[in-house]
């Protein structure tokens, strides 16, 4: 048992501690609990460690933001002092787990599995399928703690990244430290880590069983030399996740076809959104497809199943540039912010989805007070913001069937129509402080990412003027 790995640090929302005390002569672990922080809660992290009674070294457990409901949340364990013993990553569980990201330096060289498994008291299998499904990270020289690190891990930090001892380490020079600190995932089990490496294990990937649900096959709407455009189930990632690249539409996809080079994605469309989608069998054509959508040669049109009516027409919104959910618009311009236009080519009324095909794709009720009729729309994205379909349609009160994030805002915005600090009835706010205030309260009113379908397809795409032309299938409201 002679490697050694320093737990390190670094949480980024969520706070939560974990001890990892080494005597001289062997390696003792003892692992606290992790709290997570309901990400809600914009009060700076709680980082409630308690002092190891071994001083030699320190801590820490980073817990994601969370996407459960309620307040702080406890990882519980099969004792006071261990989580719970791991099996696999697969078969995927019924149940979803925690967040939970393990930050560690490693003290002593030697492969990469051995000192996850014994830093955070993993079995081997379980270690080898988080660095298979690419949830495990490295970097030559630890990244910069955060704001509201502990004295123990500044100066942790500082020992490890002491200009003394990195000008020792021969596989950093010629960079940076910012260079250095830049992550790379794990692609062996037995890959080797000099003293120094930052490790970062995402012990609880985000999953998607919906992966295992579906007739891959049977979803392949065309096959070409450079490219296989594929009709995305809802519910699951085109390529994957920063923990998770496993389970994805372009591994599956890959598979169903039998090909022996991973196909790659050219585009993205939410998890909760199905339709076309385009994946490259060749690098050179995946750049050749993100040129075609840069110079705005490639159409997409979408169905979007509303709760209310829009007008055809051109619809103009502009994005806060932050890049997390939810998605903030406005419907004055407003500096630095993003143009947001999409056009409502058709708008027809339709039966609302019963509770029986609701229950069949996992749609979720988020509570609309009438649910009589729905509105289909045809739209042509002309700018391809993140989420700007749903959150254009949920400022016009027209919110997507089944979106847990957006349509409890529109609900709030029609119940308060002043409660949107960038709505048509906005307040006027005597100071920043007030307006900031009122930012918060609105982001507040928002729900969770949808876990599985709701009312979008991305039902058609085109490129090189129609040359290229593909349709998905019914959209999952008309099955």
């Amino acid at each position: 048992m002679g490697s050694v790995a320093v737990a390190v640090a670094s949480m980024l929302l969520a706070g939560g501690c974990r001890s990892l005390a080494v005597p001289p002569a062997a390696l003792s672990l003892r692992i606290w609990r992790a709290v997570l922080i309901n990400p809600r809660n914009k009060q700076a992290p709680s980082w409630g460690c308690r002092s190891s009674r071994n001083s030699y070294t320190a801590l820490a457990g980073e817990s994601e933001s969370s996407t459960t409901d309620g307040g702080n949340l406890t990882a519980t364990s099969s004792s006071s002092d261990s989580f719970p013993r791991y099996d696999r990553l697969l078969p995927c569980p019924s149940h979803k787990s925690p967040p939970r990201i393990e930050h560690l330096v490693i003290t002593e060289g030697g492969p990469v599995l051995e000192h996850i498994c014994k830093a955070l008291d993993l079995p081997p299998l379980y270690a080898s399928d988080l660095i298979q499904f690419g949830a495990v990270y490295y970097a030559l020289v630890c990244p910069q703690p955060p704001p509201n690190a502990t004295e123990e891990q500044i100066r942790i930090f500082k020992e490890v990244t002491e200009p003394s001892v990195l000008r020792k380490r021969a596989s950093i020079k010629g960079k940076t430290v910012r260079e250095a600190q830049k992550t790379f995932r794990v692609t062996h089990v037995d890959q080797f880590v000099e003293p120094g490496t930052y490790l970062r294990v995402h012990v609880h990937p985000k999953r998607f069983p919906r992966c295992y649900e579906i007739d891959w096959r049977s979803r392949i709407i065309a096959v070409a030399e450079s490219y296989v455009v594929l009709d995305k189930p809802a519910g699951t990632s085109v390529g994957g996740t920063t923990d998770n690249i496993e389970e994805s539409c372009a591994t599956f996809a890959t598979r169903a076809l039998g090909l022996t080079t991973p196909l790659m994605t050219t585009h993205q469309i939410d998890n909760c959104t199905e339709g076309c989608v385009v994946l490259a069998t060749t690098k050179e054509y995946c750049s050749v497809f993100h040129g075609k959508i840069r110079e705005k040669k490639v159409k997409k049109l979408y169905l979007a199943l509303a709760a209310s009516p829009l007008p055809t027409g051109i619809i103009t919104h502009y994005m806060r540039p932050i890049n997390m959910a939810p998605r903030l618009i406005s419907e004055e311009f407003i500096k630095g912010w993003h143009l947001c236009q999409l056009e409502v080519m058709e708008c027809r009324k339709v039966p609302w989805p019963t509770i029986a095909i609701q229950d069949k794709h996992c749609v979720e009720d988020c509570g609309w007070p009438s649910q009589d009729y729905a509105y289909e729309c045809k739209i042509n994205l002309l700018t391809g913001r993140t989420h700007q379909i749903r959150a254009q349609f949920a400022a016009c009160r027209a919110p997507l069937i089944g979106d847990s994030m957006y349509m409890p805002a529109a609900i709030a915005d029609m119940s308060n129509p002043g409660l949107n600090p960038f709505g048509k009835y906005k307040k006027d706010f005597s100071s920043e402080s007030e307006k900031e205030t009122a930012v918060i309260n609105w982001i507040a009113q928002y729900g969770k990412e949808p876990s599985v379908a709701i009312g979008l397809q991305a039902c058609q795409i085109s490129w090189d003027d129609d040359e290229h032309f593909y349709k998905a299938g019914s959209p999952w409201w008309r099955s």
